[in-house]
């Protein structure tokens, strides 16, 4: 009896170690060989939502984990000085799942470890406060909470439109494309107009169930005139991809983040 136990513990545990490889081999995180930067006096924000609630369900939500953390120790390792901000300052919200097995990242769980990176997390700071143009790289990440405030802010539309008019490189993955809708051209045009663009697809929201968000993606992009395409799979939330218009470069969903914070690094390498 005690064998059998010991047995059925251990089929367990090997059970539990391997559902996070199976995701990830399936799509869920995939695996993104980049470049080695060296980018050293350089800066980079990233940008976070400050929405903690999912509607009126009373759920938790905020930024996506790892669309925060995976860009941050892309740059960080690669010498980039980089800042924290969010629509209010001070305590970002973590969509609680995201940082829990088995959706959790390496770069989740060193966040985890990390009090410099927490510190900023705890202490961000508020956009209004911040000057968009003293930095080389702009990352947007998303999450659910993003769809309550990153689309509806003026202040980001605003911050958004004098990097864009400086050649500052803008990223985003997810719902953070939503940060970009208020922004303009020169001429008072949309950003987005006429811009290839991507971003988590309605498809993907459908699969997952959470439909009452008030901005969604796609659709809001679409609005704006930007072409919006994206990758599918068997589930929306295993595809990934990653787009680049002019210095403008957005990644579909969580599992764009890693390529879309590379590829940012490679069109600043190329400005130097």
């Amino acid at each position: 009896m005690k064998k059998i136990f010991i047995a059925g513990a251990g089929l367990t545990i090997a059970t539990l170690a391997f559902l996070p490889k199976f995701l990830n081999l399936i799509g869920l995180h995939p695996y993104y060989e980049g470049e080695k930067f060296n980018l050293p006096n350089k800066r980079a924000l990233i940008v976070t939502t400050s929405h903690s609630l999912l509607g009126e369900s009373g759920k938790k939500t905020g930024v996506y984990a790892s669309e925060m953390t995976v860009p941050y120790y892309e740059f960080i390792e690669s010498n980039i000085k980089v800042d924290i901000a969010s629509i209010n300052g001070g305590k970002i919200p973590i969509e609680a799942s995201s940082l829990r097995y088995p959706l959790a990242t390496p770069e989740d769980k060193k966040f985890l470890k990390d009090k410099t990176f927490k510190g900023k997390v705890e202490n961000s700071f508020k956009i209004d406060e911040v000057d968009f143009t003293n930095y080389d790289l702009i990352f947007l990440a998303g999450g659910w909470g993003a769809s309550y405030d990153l689309g509806m802010s003026t202040v980001l539309g605003e911050k958004i439109t004098q990097a864009n008019q400086a050649g500052i490189l803008i990223g985003s993955v997810c719902h953070g494309v939503l940060g970009l809708i208020k922004a303009k051209e020169v001429d008072g045009a949309p950003l987005l107009k006429d811009k290839i663009i991507t971003g988590v697809s309605n498809k993907q929201l459908r699969e997952l169930k959470i439909t009452g968000t008030p901005m969604h993606p796609e659709t809001e992009v679409r609005k704006q005139g930007a072409k919006f395409t994206s990758k599918t799979a068997f589930k929306d939330f295993l595809a990934t991809l990653t787009i680049i218009d002019g210095n403008i470069v957005t990644g579909q969903n969580q599992n764009s983040g890693r390529e879309t914070a590379q590829t940012m690094m490679g069109l600043l390498q190329m400005k130097i």
